[in-house]
């Protein structure tokens, strides 16, 4: 029986998660109620409660469930001895699909990451936490192989290389990267780049040069654009 019980403990929970994510891409985070979630879920507003205290530990839950998902993704798919440039792009290229099932939630998880707000600010160190010691542990062992120097601090490489994962969401929702084959070569070439300040030897595919000249000219012509548009409402 307690099997059963805790299998429906976990239904319930992801049935609430999942309605919180629907609703919020939908009407805006602000503007979703728990009332609103309990009616989509299929359950009461009590029973919400009981996994939830509020509408922002909903959203937590659901950021809680992208890191999970992107060291499993890790554990399940990556060789430890392979070279640290593959294990960063199957950790960040997991986080990238998890977030972007769901475009405009997606959009708005992006921003909580970056700009927490106060009363998730707590919670979100917690997370940080979590992420700085997965990350820290590829760090080391890419120094055990010789791939990063001995003087590289895991805080500082783990900013580092977390904001390129940040500056590629910035440029999916920005329509400079159209396409996930996109995604992945111009991360693979930013994280070659930085691997190659930071590393006295580095392995591995630093992305295809095609991908990254034909995302080039998108953002130079989607400027030039712009930069038209804008000299025709001065005229």
């Amino acid at each position: 029986m307690g099997g059963i019980r805790e299998t429906r403990k976990r239904e319930t929970r992801q049935a609430i998660i999942e309605a919180a994510v629907s609703l919020f891409s939908e009407k805006g985070f602000e503007k979703t109620s728990i009332e609103a979630i309990a009616r989509m879920a299929g359950i009461g507003k009590g029973t919400i409660y009981g996994y939830f205290r509020a509408k922002e530990e909903i959203f937590l839950a659901f950021c809680e469930d992208e890191i999970d998902y992107a060291f499993g993704m890790l554990a399940e798919k990556n060789d430890p001895q392979a070279p640290l440039l593959e294990q960063l792009v199957i950790l960040f290229m997991s986080q990238f699909r998890f977030v972007t099932r769901n475009r405009e939630f997606g959009r708005l998880l992006a921003r909580e990451i970056a700009f927490p707000r106060e009363v998730n600010r707590e919670k979100s160190r917690d997370m940080d936490a979590r992420y700085l010691q997965g990350l820290g542990m590829l760090l080391s062992g890419a120094r055990q192989r010789g791939e990063l120097k001995p003087s590289v601090d895991n805080l500082l490489a783990t900013g580092h290389l977390y904001a390129i994962y940040l500056l590629m969401l910035s440029c999916w929702y920005s329509g400079y990267l159209v396409e996930e084959q996109e995604v992945e070569a111009s991360l693979r070439a930013l994280l070659h780049q930085a691997l190659s300040g930071l590393g006295e030897r580095v392995s591995g595919d630093g992305g295809d040069p095609g991908v990254i000249e034909k995302i080039s000219r998108r953002i130079i012509a989607q400027s030039s654009t712009e930069s038209g548009k804008r000299d025709e409402t001065h005229e």
